[in-house]
């Protein structure tokens, strides 16, 4: 945008320098022509003064002490002073009329002189193209060079005026990938014209309208997760009348897992700002399949389990990570039938690591969606979307495939730390 500015300064002061310059121009080579034609005239009538007065030897000393070449057509036919031929203009002014005519090379200034002896003398003066245009071509050098120095005045004063006015856009630009980037202080010093000025304070409202906003729906979460502790108390007290000891334990531990899962969720909403986090995806994904797996047996689900040898960093939290994979294999229970095996691998990949999770199920249905809440098995359809946003805020992606046994493959890439 700066340079198209510059560009139409310089276009547009450079059509005004034509419209003044060229008249001017043209003005001045006419006032040079005027100026030698004058002073050829003064010396054609200093001339014509002694014609008649002085001998002809005299006459001849006159004529040839003049700057210009002087010719004086006597009425007797004698041609005193520089050589010129009779020309038709010559013969005008012989009958009493001074005349300036154009000849080759120049013009001539053609004076009469009535009441020499023996009838009417002409007094010649020649003027070359270059006397005529003495001058002409260093004043028309001094144009262009002022037309010059004034373009370039004027594109260093509309750049200055484009800076003035794409810096506060850059500005703008800047601050708005901030926000988009998840920057939510980034702010804007409003500078510019008025209407750029006002953009710019308008961005800002909208960055702090826009953190207000996040910060209220965090703290809605953060109350709506926090009314969850009253019923998991409850069910806690519940589990310890139970008669049986070992299922007592059992629906424990998950009781404890889910308010584990609550406090997380409070944590993260209430947090304003995450710095980029990073865990072993090796450790978490065999965490979370040794915790499956006592499910996976009470339902006679075989499962296998393909682990990357060493560990493998990625751009995830463990425990966002451990969220995921626990809202993959839970989709497995829930939407497979009792028995129908499963295979959780976890590979390195170029630039990150691959995490499938597949099983011999009956496959995603028609029109299985990646929109947050919406599924096509009836369920709440945060499933899918957790593993998505997991992957997505790494930096990699989710797709979803049929597996080897025809059931549903959900495959995640994980982009390195």
């Amino acid at each position: 945008m700066r340079r198209w500015l510059a560009l139409l300064v310089a276009a547009t002061t450079s059509l005004v320098l034509i419209a003044l310059l060229v008249p001017l121009a043209l003005l001045v080579r006419t006032v040079a022509e005027s100026g030698a034609v004058s002073e050829a005239s003064g010396e054609a009538d200093s001339v014509a003064v002694a014609v008649g007065t002085v001998d002809t030897e005299i006459l001849r000393l006159t004529a040839e002490r003049a700057t210009h070449p002087v010719t004086v057509f006597l009425p007797d036919g004698q041609v005193i002073g520089a050589a010129a031929s009779r020309s038709a203009a010559v013969e005008l002014a012989s009958r009493g009329h001074s005349v300036t005519a154009a000849v080759a090379g120049g013009r001539e200034i053609l004076v009469a002189v009535q009441g020499a002896p023996g009838g009417t003398a002409v007094v010649r003066v020649f003027l070359s193209d270059a006397e005529l245009a003495r001058g002409v071509a260093q004043v028309w050098a001094g144009l262009a060079a002022l037309g010059l120095v004034l373009v370039g005045l004027g594109i260093l004063v509309g750049d200055r005026l484009a800076r003035a006015v794409i810096r506060p856009i850059a500005s703008l630009a800047g601050v708005s990938h901030r926000l988009a980037s998840g920057d939510l202080s980034a702010r804007t010093v409003p500078g510019g014209p008025p209407e750029v000025h006002a953009v710019g304070l308008a961005l800002n409202h909208l960055a702090g309208r826009i953190t207000g906003l996040l910060a209220e729906e965090r703290e809605n979460v953060a109350d709506l997760s926090h009314r969850l502790r009253t019923p998991l108390t409850a069910l806690r007290l519940e589990t310890e009348s139970l008669g049986d000891p070992e299922g007592a334990a059992r629906i424990e531990a998950r009781v404890d897992a889910l308010e584990r899962a609550v406090t997380s969720v409070i944590t993260e909403a209430r947090q304003r700002a995450r710095d980029r986090a990073e865990c072993d995806a090796v450790a978490v994904t065999e965490a979370r399949v040794a915790f499956w797996s006592v499910l996976a047996e009470d339902q006679s689900r075989h499962f296998t389990l393909h682990l990357a040898s060493g560990p493998l960093l990625v751009a995830v939290a463990a425990d966002e990570l451990a969220a995921c994979v626990d809202a993959l294999l839970g989709n497995v229970f829930a939407h497979t039938p009792e028995g129908v095996p499963f295979t959780v691998r976890l590979e390195p990949a170029p630039g990150g690591a691959l995490l499938t999770v597949a099983d011999a199920g009956p496959g995603f249905a028609t029109h299985t969606s990646l929109e947050r809440g919406e599924s096509g098995a009836g369920s709440t359809g945060l499933g899918l979307d957790i593993a998505r946003r997991t992957a997505e805020s790494s930096g990699g992606s989710l797709s979803l495939r049929s597996s080897p046994e025809g059931g549903a493959s959900v495959i995640l890439f994980l982009a390195e730390a």
